[in-house]
């Protein structure tokens, strides 16, 4: 059974796997798939047409799946895809892809991504 907290706010439409944990105060949007065996941390932003695979440890504090940091972006549905395997520590932004560079932003498998990064638009 999915373990959500109950001051989290889930969107009712998002896909998430009956085995993810949900930390206090995160916020899930429309459109977010999360992957079976994935924790996800307090304090988080889940937005955007983001896809997150299996077995990853996502720490408080970060945003993904916001519009790209791109004058150029129009409102297009981009994604965001999060392979599985990863730890993203703290404070880290991963925004969504932008037509013009095909659209996808991609992180593979097995990653550490380490506090404060930043991961632009494709």
């Amino acid at each position: 059974m999915t373990q959500i907290h109950p001051t989290a706010l889930v969107d009712p439409s998002a896909e998430i796997d009956a085995s993810v944990t949900v930390g206090p105060y995160t916020v899930i949007g429309p459109h977010v798939k999360i992957g079976a065996g994935t924790s996800v941390g307090a304090h988080c932003v889940i937005e955007g047409r983001t896809t997150i695979g299996q077995d990853n440890r996502i720490f408080q504090f970060n945003s993904l799946g916001a519009v790209p940091q791109d004058k150029k972006y129009a409102g297009e549905p981009t994604e965001l895809f999060i392979g599985d395997r990863n730890t993203i520590r703290e404070f880290c932004t991963f925004n969504l892809g932008v037509p013009g560079a095909g659209g996808v932003t991609r992180v593979g498998n097995d990653n550490w991504i380490m506090a404060y990064a930043h991961i632009a638009h494709d």
